[in-house]
């Protein structure tokens, strides 16, 4: 939300910086996020002065240009060639001084310099109002009052605004905030908690007259628990046009676009008072306006030209022939404010926020209206706001009040008691705050002491006020007020330890993300809200499976995921756009399936690897990651958590290209491999992604918690190497279990350090190059034991896959 600081002095007189006042606000919980300064005409002007053109003369090499002689009011009048047409002798006019710097018509920055045209020297230029920003039109330069002094600042002769902008993240709760009225009333009770004497300046509508009773239009509320309070009134007589200088650059300076002067004033309220209006042409409203609900199927084209679809629990604002509006959230086209209207009809009301909220988010629009409505109102300013409106048109477009307001309020909306309690609230504070200074912030927040006792206070809380209906919430205000820096700290410091096992889920988790960390990979968290197209990806995911929000923010969002690769790959995909794309990534999350028997929410850990296995450098040449590294990240996991009985099995997804599964009996720890390239097409993924899911729930049950030390061995380790020739069908997995299941005793280690197909070979046979590690920790092997073992090893591996030594 954007606040002026010059709008928000209409409301309260402080001579603050606006650090100081940023400061102010952020302290009360209304963060400012940034202060961004605004000026009414870009750059301000700065270096634009009125010059008095004492000569003119044909340029000597240009029929086209002039060259002329300007008083600048400093004494020493300048020659600046100019190459407009009405140029003349005894003019005053804007010039652009040496230094001054200029915007282009698209809005590019240029500074004007000393230079020469055409062989004549030009100290300047002499501007037309578009290269000034003050308009569009480039037929001549500006020719200015004759009246006007030398010298003088175009800034003051133009009027110049210059402003300074809050931008304020604010929360959800403070509907009551959502106004220049709103800040500048929290920026008083600040104030007066430091001392510091001001008044909140309401604006005045004593002047707001009927001047005619000659067009009324019954308003008749079909539902008061929808639209508990609707205001209306007729203004004819106006004319629409462009806004004065005056309104548009409030709403310039908070980012809006100015559209005519009606519309304009009910933006201008909108954010003055935080109460939305709009504007109807009287003429295009058929009999009486009726608010209710319409039938579902019911189309309706809004202002922005697309035709929507209503629902029956959208409230409408109706006349005799149909919808008008969709109440508190968007306008139709067929009855908003045009150049030809001449009459309107004002609406100022109270919406119900929940159904202002199903609305909006119903049709995907959200407006400042609706913003507004649907977090909750001040009811109680609906006519004051109304009144403020219409005599604000009549300022700005004319026109006559020719209708009593028509204010339908059946049940008013009361101020709510809350009893506050002076122990829970120094509990809740951490510190005893004088019963007087709490008053008086009360007092400063328009909270009324209704009653007084030596347990608190009995407070009348103000309707507008809808974030704060608890003791709590009272106390929240005293002490954001108080200010949370003021607070002091304890000198005790109370501790407990918790007695948690060695395998708790979330001790487990940073064991393994600092393993992670230490192989080069980053934490990811992604949403868990997702498309639900991508169950579309894989035959493994159910589209019965989706469970589905009810209120979605979009499509896009509108499904818990089944599973964790499509938002890493959204991540994978972010990150490869913009040249990031050695990656490793791990995440720790849940995916959502609505089965048969009952909602299930698995946990798993994932990782993603893609690019190069280490970032570019002059000391190493590029080396994309592959299968096999990926494989060894993968089982670093399982060797850091002690799972050992293991095995490899063919992988069950079908979002792999290749892929490996490793069970534990008929569980599958986990799956990994390589993704295939049609989802990665699917993410714009061009570079090979490899991608593990592991069972976290699974791997929870299966942590080994005892931890066994062995004595470092006395005796050495022999190697012995086999290079041996297999058919092409075999995998290593064979050969690594049949010699575990020869030897279990001596063999402590087998790698794989070389595959070779191709030229020498048998065709369809490959060669396998392998080591294997043996050790006795009793005492030192003998050549006779070692070659035993090796003979039998090679014995097995011909029986078992017809594997022969390679010669």
């Amino acid at each position: 939300m954007k606040i002026s600081y010059n709008w928000l002095k209409q409301f309260i007189k402080i001579d603050l910086k606006s650090e100081e006042t940023a400061t102010l606000l952020t302290d009360l919980g209304l963060e400012v996020e940034v202060v961004e300064k605004y000026q009414s005409v870009r750059g301000g002007l700065e270096g634009v002065i009125v010059g008095h053109v004492l000569t003119c003369e044909k340029h000597p090499d240009a029929d086209r240009l002039s060259i002329t002689t300007v008083d600048l009011g400093d004494g020493s009048p300048v020659q600046i060639v100019c190459g407009a047409s009405n140029v003349a002798k005894g003019q005053k006019v804007p010039v652009a001084t040496i230094g001054t710097k200029l915007f282009d018509a698209a809005g590019v920055e240029f500074e004007i310099k000393k230079g020469k045209i055409r062989g004549q020297e030009s100290h300047g230029m002499i501007c037309a109002e578009d290269e000034l920003g003050l308009g569009t039109s480039h037929d001549g330069i500006m020719i200015l009052d004759a009246t006007l002094k030398p010298g003088t600042p175009a800034a003051k002769v133009f009027n110049v605004e210059n402003d300074e902008v809050f931008e304020i993240g604010l929360t959800p709760n403070r509907a009551d905030a959502m106004s220049h009225y709103g800040v500048a009333r929290d920026l008083r009770a600040s104030l007066l908690q430091k001392n510091s004497s001001v008044e909140l300046i309401t604006p005045t509508v004593s002047t707001f007259r009927i001047d005619k009773r000659t067009l009324k239009i019954d308003v008749d509320v079909k539902d008061s628990k929808l639209a508990p309070r609707y205001c209306g009134v007729t203004i004819s007589g106006v004319t629409v046009k462009s806004s004065p200088a005056w309104l548009q650059n409030r709403l310039k300076a908070i980012g809006l676009t100015p559209k005519n002067n009606i519309v304009d004033v009910t933006n201008y309220i909108l954010h003055d008072l935080g109460q939305p209006l709009h504007a109807f042409d009287a003429s295009k409203i058929s009999g009486k306006i009726i608010v209710k609900t319409v039938a579902t199927g019911t189309k309706f084209v809004t202002l922005d030209d697309v035709e929507r679809t209503l629902h029956e629990e959208d409230l409408m604002i109706c006349d005799g022939k149909g919808p008008l509006c969709i109440a508190g959230v968007f306008g139709g086209k067929g009855s908003g404010v045009t150049e030809t209207t001449n009459t309107i009809f004002l609406e100022s009301a109270y919406f119900n926020p929940v159904s202002i909220r199903k609305s909006a988010k119903r049709h995907a629009l959200n407006t400042d209206a609706s913003f507004r409505f649907e977090r909750g109102i001040d009811a109680n300013i609906t006519e004051f706001a109304l009144k403020r409106a219409a005599l604000l048109i009549k300022e700005v477009a004319g026109g006559e009040i020719t209708s009593d307001i028509v204010d339908i309020y059946p049940k008013k909306i009361e101020d709510f008691p809350v009893f506050l309690n002076f122990d829970k609230t120094a509990k809740l504070i951490g510190q005893e705050l004088p019963k007087e200074t709490i008053k008086k912030i009360l007092a400063s927040l328009d909270i009324k002491v209704n009653s007084v006792t030596d347990a608190g206070l009995g407070l009348i809380i103000p309707s507008y006020r809808v974030d704060v209906q608890r003791e709590v919430d009272v106390i929240e205000e005293i002490l954001r007020v108080y200010g949370y820096n003021n607070i002091n700290f304890t000198k005790k410091l109370n501790a407990t330890v918790a007695n948690s096992a060695r395998t708790e889920d979330y001790k487990v988790q940073n064991i393994v993300a600092t393993q992670l960390n230490s192989l080069g990979f980053h934490e990811m968290m992604a949403n868990s809200l997702t498309s639900p197209d991508y169950v579309k990806l894989s035959e493994m995911l159910k589209e019965e499976y989706n469970v589905m929000m009810l209120n979605p923010l979009s499509n896009d969002l509108s499904t818990m995921r089944q599973s964790l690769l499509f938002s890493g790959l959204e991540a994978v995909s972010y990150n490869i756009n913009r040249k990031n794309s050695d990656l490793k990534l791990f995440e720790f999350g849940k995916t959502y399936h609505k089965l048969p028997s009952g909602y299930n929410e698995p946990k798993h850990l994932t990782l993603f690897v893609s690019g190069n296995r280490v970032a570019e450098s002059w000391t190493t040449s590029e080396k994309p990651s592959d299968f096999f590294l990926f494989k060894g990240f993968v089982d670093s996991v399982l060797n850091r958590l002690g799972i050992c009985k293991i095995q490899n099995k063919p992988v069950a997804s079908d979002v792999f290209a290749d892929g490996i599964a490793i069970a534990n009996g008929n569980d599958t720890l986990v799956e990994f491999g390589t993704v295939k390239k049609s989802i990665l097409k699917h993410f714009d993924i061009k570079q090979e992604v490899f991608f593990a899911d592991f069972n976290w729930n699974l791997i929870l049950k299966l942590i080994n918690n005892k931890i066994k030390f062995t004595d470092i061995p006395k005796y050495p380790e022999v190697r012995r190497d086999l290079a041996l020739l297999v058919d092409n069908t075999v995998a290593f997995d064979s050969i690594y279990s049949i010699a575990r299941q020869t030897e279990k005793g001596l063999l402590k280690n087998i790698n794989l350090f070389d595959v070779y197909e191709g030229k020498n070979l048998p065709e369809g046979k490959k060669s396998y190059a392998l080591s294997f590690t043996l050790q006795d920790i009793t005492k030192t092997l003998t050549d006779e034991q070692i070659d035993k073992i090796m003979n039998k090893l090679q014995k097995n591996l011909e029986t078992e896959v017809g594997a022969s030594l390679r010669k």
